[in-house]
């Protein structure tokens, strides 16, 4: 397996962007918005291709500030995470978060991402860890809770600034964008 080639948005060219979408639609059974796709866009991506050249994963790392103790801490996001069908079990999903846990903990206080819940013991075994507190959105009128999202979101600690530790049983809140907040 070859490891997954490091490309930024700006770098994707018209045709790359069009097969990661379409991946993206197919790997999320059409439930992927316009909304889930612009929040992939502008951070790095990570792309595994098959031997004849065709996109079969994929995954970002877009910066985010995620709230939480007092403090605004500087998040790897990771977004648009899949491995297209007839590819899964091969271990390229493994390849793929690699090398973007290897951007969050280069580049960020924390990395964060909202789980599906088929991929929950993916994401644990890799270390990453269920946030169990309550989740909220920062909107102009204030926080707003985001309960159906708690459970979902899953945090890997790559050392916060100086500062009382992570409570993974604490508030979390995140920055406010149109579609799925997280």
């Amino acid at each position: 397996m070859t490891a997954p080639q490091i490309v930024h948005t700006a770098y994707l060219e018209p045709a790359t962007r069009t097969e990661l979408r379409a991946l993206l639609d197919e790997a999320f059974d059409g439930e992927f918005s316009d909304e889930d796709w612009s929040h992939t866009l502008g951070g790095l991506h990570a792309l595994i291709r098959a031997a004849d050249g065709r996109i079969i994963g994929h995954g970002a790392v877009i910066q985010r500030r995620l709230l939480h103790g007092g403090r605004a801490l500087r998040t790897g996001y990771l977004e648009g995470v899949a491995v297209r069908a007839g590819h899964r079990g091969q271990g390229h999903g493994a390849a793929l978060l690699a090398a973007l846990e290897d951007i969050v903990h280069r580049a960020y206080d924390l990395g964060a991402l909202s789980s599906s819940d088929d991929a929950h013991a993916f994401y644990a075994a890799r270390g990453w860890q269920r946030w169990r507190g309550p989740t909220s959105v920062l909107t102009a009128e204030g926080p707003a809770r985001t309960a159906d999202d708690d459970g979902g979101v899953y945090v890997l600690p790559v050392g916060a600034p100086a500062g009382p530790p992570l409570d993974l049983g604490g508030a979390l809140s995140c920055d406010w964008r149109d579609g799925d907040v997280w």
